[in-house]
């Protein structure tokens, strides 16, 4: 009997001491994760929770630590936990991983239930509602994402990715802000000079503090008349890295405001000449955008050619830079798969945005090529891109007088795209400015044009096939 009394004695006292090691575990880890060591916390809440599956504390820190991190997939499976058992401080988590990730409705869904759950307790939920703002205009975003062929894509360091950009003479260039203007000076900017060196574009921190976009003129041998080029945008964003276009018109930049989804989004806005201002900017639609970092989106007009800069998915430090042929039609990616239209506003794959059978080796070497000024590239009415060596540009380069004829009609088509794309837009403004038996009448005639579009784009990607095919079966039988 005594015996089994000091037996139960140890156990009992095994216990307490297991129990106060485990008290302390936790307090070191809580107090490493106040203090945001969320890497030296990580092992010891992912011991709790193990323990404790249904922790909504435990599942709460552990999830956070993993967000952190970077490890999302482990970070939703957790956070999901504290979020069913109504815990606060997981909800702008959870909706934050639904939002990096693509899942826009899930965003709004957790926001709308967080946004309930601070009015309940009677809290602030302005800071919700502006996250829920973003996830809705994201969502509004993937409705349209652009079918634009991402043609190479290169990882580098996040100071160095101008170094990817060679711009024709023609295109002007771009420098870092730094070595333009030889300055110490910590702005990061870049430098954008017209192809006459007469005009430059840049961003500097205004009396705000945040950045703000400026030009000058070159005044006999030296720059002058400083002035800032954007008025009126959102004074408490930042707005950077300008690139004009040699119409001296368009001046595509990037900014953390003006309905920004996510850190930077590009924006597009062209020069008034009867008001002497800018018009208000326009975002740009997915892929171009996402809810991380976008920015330094230029086009080359002589190589018909662009490149824009994103850190999605990328490591601290480093950026992808992608390269992209423009797409004046600015043709939608026509699909009721959500999955597929996920995939490509995110840019999981460049080869998903590529045409069938086309071979783009050619343009990527283009991309790469310095070309002086006189030496301009062909004067385009398309670009058509039959194999790795072979690009046409004009109607009479077409060898095949079969393919020539296809084409014809492909450029046909095209210009009724362009008109059928114009009839939508203006259906769909109108639609907006509607009454609701308005809406009725006009819902028959988007529905209808939208149909219609979508055959003609179909019909496009026909011709084009058979002209290249055709084309090709000509130079083989010419060899």
């Amino acid at each position: 009997m005594k015996w089994l009394s000091k037996k139960l004695f140890y156990i009992l006292g095994l216990t307490l001491l297991c129990i106060s090691a485990q008290a302390q575990s936790l307090a070191d880890a809580k107090k490493m994760y106040d203090e945001k060591q969320y890497a030296e916390a990580l092992p010891v809440f992912e011991k709790l929770v193990k323990q404790s599956p249904s922790n909504a504390s435990y599942n709460l820190w552990y999830g956070v630590c993993c967000y952190e991190t970077g490890d999302l997939a482990n970070a939703e499976k957790h956070l999901k936990v504290a979020v069913k058992r109504k815990t606060p401080e997981a909800y702008p988590y959870m909706a934050d991983i639904y939002q990096k990730t693509y899942q826009f409705d899930e965003a709004a869904d957790v926001l709308d239930d967080y946004i309930a759950l601070l009015s309940k307790k009677k809290q602030d939920t302005e800071a919700a509602e502006e996250l829920l703002d973003r996830a809705t205009d994201a969502r509004r975003l993937m409705e349209r994402v652009e079918d634009v062929q991402i043609i190479d894509s290169m990882v580098v360091n996040k100071n160095d990715f101008l170094s990817v950009y060679v711009l024709s003479e023609e295109s002007g260039s771009l420098q870092p802000f730094q070595q333009f203007f030889n300055s110490r000076k910590p702005v990061y900017s870049s430098v954008y000079m017209n192809q006459k060196g007469d005009k430059i574009y840049y961003a500097l921190p205004a009396d705000s503090g945040q950045y703000a976009l400026y030009n000058q003129s070159r005044l006999m041998d030296d720059w002058g008349d400083e002035e800032q080029t954007l008025i009126g945008t959102d004074e408490t964003a930042d707005e950077n890295f300008p690139f004009m276009l040699s119409d001296g018109v368009t001046l595509y930049f990037s900014s953390t405001g003006n309905g920004s989804i996510g850190g930077y989004d590009l924006f597009a806005t062209r020069y008034n000449i009867n008001s002497n201002a800018y018009l208000a900017p326009e975002q740009l639609g997915m892929p171009f955008n996402s809810p991380y970092n976008d920015y330094m989106l230029v086009i080359d007009e002589v190589k018909n050619l662009g490149w824009f800069v994103s850190d999605r998915f990328q490591p601290e430090g480093k950026v992808c830079v992608y390269l992209f042929i423009p797409n004046p039609d600015r043709k939608r990616v026509e699909s009721e798969d959500i999955a597929y239209k996920r995939s490509r506003a995110m840019i999981s794959s460049i080869e998903e945005s590529w045409k069938p059978d086309t071979d783009y080796a050619a343009l990527i070497r283009l991309s790469r090529q310095e070309i002086p000024y006189g030496n301009k590239q062909k004067d385009r009415e398309f670009v058509f891109i039959v194999n790795d060596d072979q690009i046409y540009y004009k109607l009479s380069e077409i060898k095949s007088p079969e393919a020539r004829s296809f084409y014809e009609k492909v450029i046909a088509t095209g210009k009724q795209i362009q008109t059928t794309e114009s009839r939508l837009d203006e259906l769909r403004n109108t639609y907006a400015k509607a009454s609701g038996a308005q809406k009725q009448q006009l819902t028959s005639s988007i529905l209808q044009t939208e149909s219609q579009l979508s055959q003609l784009r179909e019909q496009l990607e026909q011709l084009e096939k058979k002209a290249r095919n055709a084309e090709i079966l000509y130079m083989n039988k010419r060899k």
